[in-house]
């Protein structure tokens, strides 16, 4: 299953709606996604199934690439 991950670069930071990245991560839960991107420091602040018709409009952004982990 693909997630989106909402995100700040610096975990250590308050986060700023402005600063938000998005990364998309194929995994089999939200725990496990989680998981994947721990040894990575960033704030995670959402992660959000994306499915269906969600995922088929997302799909059609230049940005979308989905991690590998």
């Amino acid at each position: 299953m693909i997630f989106k991950v909402y995100f700040q670069d610096k975990a250590n930071e308050v986060p700023v709606r402005e600063n938000t990245k998005t990364v998309y991560v194929n995994g089999d839960s939200e725990k496990d996604v989680r998981i994947k991107l721990k040894s990575r420091e960033i704030n995670i602040e959402f992660v959000q199934a994306v499915k269906g018709a969600h995922l088929e409009y997302e799909q059609q952004s230049e940005d979308f690439k989905v991690l590998e982990i």
